[in-house]
């Protein structure tokens, strides 16, 4: 019986060793042109030109799409404006009450209510509901082009049959090449992280543990940024946060993290998880200084406060990031920040982060996908292009509390990234409003009333 199994046996031994020879060449090659440039701090440029290339393609892929929607006579784009509703120059609320009641000059001598004032707080809260400028900062871009990608414009695929092969041959190449590369980046760096953060971590010299600890956490960290073919540019690196100080920036995504290790290390604050992230969190407190706290501490403002305070004032230590906002927005806007980070007396260096949305969108919609799928669609996007600017470093005046100071620094990122400046807190995505909100309205009405009599006093 011996004939009929060789056959079989030696197509198998023939398959397994295709495989092996596959995987080997594989591994060879990312360890030659990805991992070992990565840490010796070279790169050969194929990145930028990989970017330069897909613009063109997108370009090419737009403008057959308008020619071929053009002759169907087919509306290609919805209708762009600033805002569903018209608005005119705003007005405060004193102005809108007296055109209202048709008596421009002045408000009667006595404080009272007409009728015609409720139209004023109608027609308010039907603007808000029609153009929420809260809840659409939670939902993905909608680009003007495509990127030949249906998660963002929908069935332009289907225009042509130029369109659907450049589509279709998108596809391998994303699924086909550039996911198995990323994924297998991904697990080297985390791999690597987890091994030499904790191998480092048994060195009895402080000063040669801290130093071999940041080129460690340099050299994964872009091992990471490779696997997501990020192109960034980093701009004013002259403003870099320095040690005693804290790092504040803008959230859209966890990639943020990445982006900024990859350019200068920090130590991260947050909560302690379990499972895989649990395993890093406690490798990389091993062999340098990062802040978590249990699920029982975070809401205890005083200890957190404390540990950041102890923190900053040691200046052997690295600088804190952290993301004020609470929460990702989706790469158009900046909301209110917590006052916790800017009650500690030090300096702040506030960051602006702004990503390319034509080559995939960055925003994570934690309500509608877990970490993982989400990462696995950004590895299967063309690639994460960003910029960074590092403002210059900002200190509490003389007089402002926590509030003012935060509204400050979020001013300044907002202008920097060109994002849309917004009072309203970021945790209005999954709570209600607060009661603070609804009696300062309030309160602006009553000082209408009450500052009309006592204009006739």
């Amino acid at each position: 019986m011996n004939w009929f199994t060789f056959p079989a046996d030696n197509l198998l031994c023939r398959c397994l060793g295709i495989s092996i020879t596959c995987l080997h060449v594989w591994l060879t090659v990312l360890f030659v042109f990805v991992i070992m440039p990565t840490v010796l701090g070279v790169s050969f440029g194929i990145r930028r030109l990989y970017m330069r290339t897909l613009l063109k393609i997108f370009e090419w892929a737009t403008s057959r799409m308008e020619k071929e929607a053009k002759e169907k006579n087919q509306q290609l784009y919805k209708p762009c404006s600033n805002g569903i509703i018209a608005k005119e120059q705003a007005s405060s609320l004193q102005q809108e009450i007296q055109e209202l009641r048709g008596s421009p000059s002045s408000l009667p001598s006595e404080p009272e209510f007409e009728m015609t004032d409720i139209f004023y707080f109608c027609r308010t809260g039907v603007e808000s509901i029609l153009d929420d400028e809260v809840t659409k900062r939670f939902s993905a871009q909608e680009l003007e082009g495509w990127n030949l990608l249906t998660r963002s414009n929908y069935n332009f695929r289907h225009i042509s049959m130029r369109l659907t092969v450049l589509w279709g041959l998108g596809v391998l190449i994303r699924y086909g090449v550039l996911l198995p590369l990323r994924v297998t980046l991904a697990v080297a760096g985390i791999i690597l992280l987890l091994v030499l953060t904790t191998l480092v971590g048994f060195l009895p010299n402080k000063e040669l543990r801290f130093y071999l600890s940041e080129k460690v956490h340099l050299i994964c960290y872009r091992i990471c940024v490779k696997a997501l073919t990020a192109i960034i540019t980093y701009h004013n690196r002259e403003n870099k946060p320095k040690t005693g100080g804290i790092c504040v920036s803008n959230h859209t995504t966890p990639i943020d993290v990445i982006i900024l290790a990859n350019d200068g290390c920090y130590s991260m604050v947050g909560q302690v998880h379990g499972g895989l992230m649990g395993m890093i969190q406690r490798a990389m407190v091993k062999s340098s200084h990062h802040i978590w706290f249990e699920r029982s501490e975070v809401k205890d403002r005083h200890l957190v406060a404390k540990r950041l305070s102890d923190h900053v004032a040691d200046k052997t230590k690295q600088p804190i990031l952290i993301f004020p906002e609470g929460t990702c927005i989706n790469n158009t806007s900046v909301m209110m920040f917590k006052k916790g980070s800017f009650e500690i007396a030090c300096t702040v260096y506030p960051v602006a982060i702004k990503y390319d949305p034509r080559f995939g969108d960055a925003f994570w919609n934690s309500s509608k996908f877990g970490l993982v799928s989400y990462l696995l669609r950004m590895m299967s996007s063309w690639a994460v292009v960003c910029s960074v600017w590092y403002l210059p470093p900002m200190n509490r005046e003389e007089g402002e509390d926590a509030v003012q100071f935060a509204n400050r620094v979020k001013a300044a990122v907002a202008a920097q990234g060109g994002l849309v400046d917004l009072i309203w807190d970021g945790g209005l995505k999954r709570a209600k409003v607060k009661d603070a909100f609804k009696e300062e309205q309030q309160k602006l009405y009553s000082e209408v009333l009450v500052g009309g009599q006592e204009a006739g006093d």
